[in-house]
Parts: structure tokens; sequence; C-alpha cells
């Protein structure tokens, strides 16, 4: 069988639309941050991630929601090259970085934005930080990156627990939110978990489906590579329908893989990178039963 050239493929997919991507990214980001620093710090709203832990530290400590995201950002890109390697802390590195140094940067704008958002009631605080909150998402994952923080931690459940990715950011999120709520007061509590629904619905159905999984039914003259490629690089199944076209009879094998929609853009440009001429089909899967399930839920940063 030949061998792939996963760097190669791995390269091809990180460098293009570069330039683009980042951008998107660098919106995102400064969205996310802008809301945290306007709606989530000044109202005690723990929403998991590395971003609630900062706020429960502020509270017990004292310590600044800045400094404690600068300190885990670099503590977790650490972590990940030990334990996930170079190409997973990689994939993270950018945003990891990127998004305490957005959240220094907008202070000086969310303090002179404060005295425009205030309302009579708190609802409408908590939908427009839940909507904003889930379109900036949705632009970083259409990007092809992440923000890290915990993200990492669910990789590493994962990769050693057996846990799938699902239910490893469910668990770290529900652990962060139960906390705030013991700190801050069930009422926050229901907040956050309203500003955390609404964030993954827009997410999910607005920006990058309306599933926690793709199902890709692929058509390729290179199904070997392509199998290989699913099985070696993204560590998923793979199931092989043989197909006769209908037009001039000819014989193949059709692709069927469901992958998780957080490896979507990944996926989908590296197959592309092994056959140019792939044809695709890919659905909306709501639940996957059995085998390895790395479908997202919640996000987290």
């Amino acid at each position: 069988m030949e061998l792939i050239d996963y760097k190669k493929i791995r390269d091809f997919v990180t460098h293009k639309n570069l330039i683009r991507r980042f951008f998107l990214l660098l919106i995102g980001v400064t969205l996310l941050a802008l809301i945290y620093n306007l709606f989530l710090v000044p109202n005690n709203l723990v929403v998991g991630g590395t971003s609630g832990i900062a706020i429960l530290l502020q509270k017990l400590c004292g310590l600044d929601p800045n400094i404690f995201l600068y300190i885990a950002s670099i503590v977790l890109i650490l972590i990940s090259y030990f334990f996930l390697g170079k190409k997973e802390t990689t994939n993270a590195i950018i945003g990891s970085l990127l998004y305490p140094i957005m959240v220094s940067a907008t202070v000086p704008l969310a303090n002179f934005l404060k005295e425009y958002f205030i309302f009579d009631n708190f609802l409408i605080v908590i939908l427009i930080a839940g909507l904003i909150d889930g379109f900036a998402n949705g632009i970083i994952y259409k990007s092809g990156f992440n923000t890290g923080g915990s993200d990492i931690l669910m990789k590493i459940l994962n990769k050693y627990g057996r846990i799938p990715e699902g239910k490893s950011i469910l668990y770290i999120n529900s652990i962060i939110i139960l906390a705030g709520g013991f700190i801050f007061g069930i009422n926050k509590m229901i907040y956050s978990i309203i500003i955390l629904y609404i964030n993954s619905a827009l997410v999910d159905r607005i920006l990058i489906g309306i599933s926690n999984s793709k199902l890709f039914f692929i058509y390729s003259e290179q199904t070997k590579k392509v199998k290989k490629f699913i099985i070696e690089d993204l560590k998923s199944g793979v199931t092989l329908i043989d197909t006769e076209g209908g037009y001039r009879s000819k014989k193949g094998k059709l692709i069927m893989c469901v992958v998780p929609t957080r490896d979507y853009y990944y996926f989908k440009e590296a197959v592309l990178a092994i056959d140019p001429q792939a044809f695709f089909i890919i659905n909306d899967c709501y639940e996957v039963q059995g085998g390895v399930n790395r479908s997202n839920l919640p996000f987290s940063r």
C-alpha cells in the first residue's frame, strides 16, 4: 500500500487560505474577549473553561482573571505538548495565546461600553452574551482554529481515559459551572447554563450545522489512501460500500465515516489534498452509538 505523507497533508490544510482564516480567528477571539470583559466577569457568570475558573479565582483569592488566563494558557500548552504531541499543540497554540492577549486588549473598550449596556431585565444580558459568544465561536471553528483552554484537558481525557470528547468537555464544564453555582448562587448558575446552551445551539445550528457529528459519504479514486488516512491519522472508523455507477455501470467503493464537528474542516480539506476530485455527500449526524464517539458537545475555552 502506498505511503501517505501526513505532514504534507497537514501543511496543506494549515496554510490553505491562512490569511483569511486568521482574520476570522482574530474577529472571533476579539468578540469572545469583549463579551467576557463586558458581561461575564462583571456579573460573575461562570460558563465553564479556563475563563470560568478565572472568575472563580478572582472571587476566592482576588487573582486578576487576565493573569490567570495567561498562566493557564502557557501551562496547558506545555501539558498538551507532553501528553498530546506536537501536532495537537500546534493546532491550539495560536488561539490559546491570542485569547488572553485579546482579553487584556479589550478591557478599555469594555469599560467604555459598560455604561451603554445597562438593562432593566437581566435576561437581555444573558441573551446578548449567549448570541455573540456563539457567533464568535462559530467563526473560530469555521476558520479551523480553536482557543485551546480546557479543550486540551478534554483531549487528554479522550486519549488516556478513553472518554469520548463530548462527555469529557461536559464533565469538565459541569464541575466548573457547579463550582460557580456554589460560590455565586443558584441564579447565576442557571444564567450561565442558559448562555452555554444559546452559545452551543448557535455554533451548531447556524454556523457549522445542527448536529454534533457529520456523516461523510466519499467517492474517490484514491480509496485506499483516504481509508488509511481516516484510520491512522484521524483515528476513526470507516466503512467501505460496494457501488455501481448508474450511467456507465462502473464499479467502485463508497467510503462512509462519522467525523466530529470540530474536525469537519480539517477532514474535508485533508481528503481533498489526497484526491482533489473526491466527491462528497455530507449529512448531519445526530447520534453515534458504539465505537469511539468523539463528537463535540458544549464548547469550552
